[in-house]
């Protein structure tokens, strides 16, 4: 039997909309009030979906079992997967030593705090989202920044605030390849479209990470570097996106902007320095040969390798085997979307996709067993490593098992759907609700991707009732998701877990938000002056 969803089941859609939101503020209401751990608040959220899914939406309570699996099972293979493999790998380079040569390189190249956050964070992080994408940008650059010296939580919150921009060509593009999927419209016009939107962004990105960590004549004083990295990543952002292709935008820009700073910090450095106080305690910074260099970077070398041809979508075809990608017994397509997501009742599709060599992580892990050996270290001793890193991860694993499940039930059930739908109600203001739309979407679901796969068809279907451009507002939803990404749960327990601050998730998420809704809302007026002051600019269908 099928099961139709009721997107408006109180027959009032404001009353539908807040109930449809009650998962959510239990979530947040547990965590920041009742200042509980993250897993019990998103275990909390997810019993409050489940019994709205069952007593309000009048959802079978099997399909709301099944969605709940489905999700936890997701969570577990691609998000939990990439964290585990990412400080296992950080935990590898720190036992042989290579990670403090990681540090010194960096640190040779400029001691000042305010040049390390851009190489890392932002274009470093950028790279690393552009190849995997998933948990591997907060993790590995947010250790990298505490191995510098910098503070945990400062370290966790600039971390989510750098992996923003980068997000909509994550994984080697997946999320427009997903918004092309769900509306039907040509893949490059949204390349192009969204390659108009972010790069300004990208461009203030820079100031605003520096800005967050100091005062203003302190960020004046690294103006220069600031420029430099922000712009030569914004053009190049912005030239193949919309004269190349989708899959390599962010791995493209942000190995041209670090290289531009490598070559621009030979010959610049700041007056004043601002140096961690952590690391001028510690013995001097050694100089070490380019062979010492390249075997200290050796392990996230390899990794980024890994991720980057196993990414490719020839070869990751061939790491699937179609034994492994089979439909969710009990949920594929009996979940019926309708009027008005739907122009007709649609089936959903319940993939349970199995393949975990296709996956990011299972290319971080590789790159981390094959570093190992070369490094000097035992099988015993990774063995060990490998043991001690999940017995950490524990609390966070649980957290992002609940997360995902929710974020199932809601999409199931047709909860996220009805709360998308509310922002309909807002007229020729719909450019900036719309992509406030996507930012909340990356907020409920965790990825860009998955924003883009819920409200996707939405955007382009009311875009084309408000006779706005569906090219600007499936844009949108991408663009203003990006923003969303550093407040989703799945992000702050992910920047908690590398960062080392389990329980500290709640003043984490405060710390961001502001930003997160400030940076949404600049993308949102964005959106609407290219829809009603240059719409020429817009591209054609």
């Amino acid at each position: 039997m099928t099961w139709n969803q009721n997107y408006d089941p109180l027959h009032f859609w404001p009353l539908s909309t807040l109930l449809s939101a009650l998962p959510v503020l239990t979530l947040f209401l547990v965590l920041l009030v009742l200042k509980k751990r993250v897993w019990v608040s998103a275990l909390c959220g997810l019993i409050m979906a489940g019994l709205l899914a069952a007593l309000v939406f009048q959802m079978p309570l099997l399909l709301i079992s099944n969605a709940s699996l489905l999700g936890m099972t997701f969570g577990m293979l691609r998000i939990a997967w990439i964290i585990v493999a990412s400080i296992f790998l950080y935990h590898i380079a720190v036992e042989t030593g290579q990670f403090q040569v990681m540090k010194e390189s960096i640190a040779a190249l400029s001691s000042d705090q305010r040049i390390q956050v851009i190489l890392i964070a932002f274009c470093f992080g950028a790279f690393l989202e552009g190849t995997g994408g998933g948990g591997a940008p907060v993790a590995i650059a947010g250790s990298f920044l505490i191995g510098l010296g910098f503070p945990p939580f400062q370290a966790a919150t600039l971390c989510l605030l750098a992996n923003t921009a980068p997000v909509a060509w994550g994984a080697v593009g997946n999320p427009i390849r997903v918004l092309t999927a769900v509306t039907g419209l040509p893949e490059q016009a949204l390349n192009a479209m969204v390659g108009r939107i972010l790069p300004p962004f990208s461009f203030i990105l820079p100031f605003w990470l520096v800005r967050t960590m100091t005062n203003s004549k302190r960020t004046w004083e690294v103006f220069p570097a600031l420029m430099v990295s922000g712009l030569s990543f914004s053009v190049m952002q912005f030239l193949w996106s919309n004269f190349m292709e989708t899959g390599l935008v962010d791995i493209i820009a942000a190995l041209f902007s670090l290289l531009v700073m490598v070559g621009f910090l030979k010959f610049w450095r700041p007056r004043n320095l601002m140096e961690s106080v952590k690391q001028n305690a510690e013995s001097p910074i050694r100089n070490h040969s380019l062979g010492v260099i390249l075997k200290g970077w050796s392990p996230f070398l390899l990794t980024s390798i890994f991720i980057f041809v196993c990414g490719m979508p020839s070869l990751n075809q061939f790491l699937k085997f179609s034994s492994l990608t089979l439909p969710m017994p009990g949920l594929h397509e009996k979940v019926i979307r309708v009027a008005p997501v739907a122009p007709k009742p649609t089936p959903e599709a319940a993939i349970l996709d199995l393949n975990v060599f296709a996956l990011p992580g299972s290319a971080v892990f590789a790159g981390a067993l094959l570093a190992a050996p070369f490094l000097g270290l035992s099988p015993g001793k990774v063995l060990k490593i490998f043991g001690n890193t999940l017995r950490q991860l524990i609390p966070s694993l649980l957290a992002i098992t609940f997360m995902v499940s929710l974020a199932f039930v809601t999409r199931y059930s047709g909860m996220d759907t009805t709360l998308g739908l509310s922002l309909t109600h807002t007229g020729w203001v719909y450019p900036l609700f719309g992509t406030l739309l996507g930012w909340l979407g990356v907020a409920l679901t965790g990825t860009d991707a998955g924003s883009n796969a819920l409200f996707g068809n939405l955007q382009r279907v009311t875009a084309e009732q408000l006779n706005i451009s569906p090219i600007l507002m499936g844009s949108a939803n991408t663009t203003g998701g990006v923003m969303g990404k550093m407040i989703d749960a799945q992000s702050i327990v992910v920047s908690s877990a590398a960062t080392q601050q389990e329980g500290n998730e709640a003043a984490i998420f405060r710390s961001v938000f502001k930003h997160s809704i400030i940076l949404a809302c600049l993308v949102g007026l964005v959106v609407m002056f290219y829809a009603y002051v240059l719409p020429q600019l817009i591209p054609e269908p």
